[in-house]
């Protein structure tokens, strides 16, 4: 994986925020809605052991955010 992914859903309010806060500081992402891409709702299940937990960020050096603030957020991508 060369780029951040970020799944996501419409309707969720912390997609929302997570996607604003990336946007805000020009921070390319490729964004998945689960409810529109086939097997993405899985994938994510998948990452997070069953659960479909978004948004769930994943990043090149293979870390994964699930549900982060947008503080986590800043935190990890300052130390990546």
């Amino acid at each position: 994986m060369k780029q951040m992914i970020l799944y996501g859903a419409s309707w969720c309010a912390d997609c929302r925020r997570s996607r604003n806060y990336l946007d805000s500081k020009n921070i390319s992402y490729e964004y998945i809605d689960i409810d529109s891409v086939p097997g993405a709702a899985d994938k994510v299940a998948e990452i997070n052991n069953g659960l479909k937990s978004i948004p769930t960020i994943l990043f090149p050096d293979g870390g994964v955010l699930v549900e982060p603030t947008n503080d986590e957020l800043a935190a990890y991508l300052a130390k990546a």
